[in-house]
């Protein structure tokens, strides 16, 4: 089974999957590992192999190729055996079983990102994608109702992790809809 952890940047992603039991596939450290440097640095590689397709210059990032991403995470995931969570804010455009979508109240997921050193251009932008469910309404575009939403505003990482692992072994019902940040607009 494979299980999608996904989000706007700075929900919690990474933190939570850090400490799940399951092989965690995390797709961001697969784009550095390919380009020999950091998924949003400018002096990453512009083509930097198979998983970028580009760079935007505007935002200053990789663009992902997301089919070489795909092939990349089937191979990691036909190599394990049990669940396998594949993390990053693009998790949810692969194929998966289940798909949680982490979300963060807009303010604080601005103040997040400021915090560890984004420019308040792409915190401004992040904090309007999760206020406006970007990344909740891809993932059920995709995904049907095989959506899970956690509200990790105030949840530690520990407490993240552990709904993830409740959605990973099909203790959770999906829920999408259960959070709304629409006044943040």
């Amino acid at each position: 089974m494979r299980v999608a952890v996904t989000g706007t940047p700075g929900t919690g992603k990474t933190t939570a999957t850090e400490r799940l039991d399951e092989t965690v596939v995390h797709l961001n450290d697969l784009v550095r590992e390919q380009t020999g440097g950091d998924a949003g640095d400018a002096a990453a590689s512009e083509t930097g192999g198979g998983l970028v397709a580009g760079r935007d210059d505007e935002r200053d990032s990789l663009i992902v190729d997301l089919d070489a991403a795909a092939e990349l995470v089937d191979e990691r995931v036909a190599a394990t055996d049990g669940p396998v969570v594949v993390e990053s804010h693009l998790a949810h455009r692969l194929a998966a079983d289940r798909v949680v979508v982490l979300r963060c109240r807009p303010d604080v997921l601005e103040d997040r990102l400021l915090e560890r050193g984004e420019p308040p251009e792409s915190a401004a932008e992040n904090r309007e994608s999760e206020a406006l469910d970007v990344v909740t309404g891809e993932a059920v575009e995709r995904h049907g109702d095989a959506v899970y939403e956690i509200e990790t505003t105030e949840a530690t990482p520990d407490e993240t992790a552990a709904a993830i692992e409740q959605v990973v072994a099909g203790e959770r019902e999906p829920a999408v809809g259960t959070v709304d940040y629409i006044e943040y607009v």
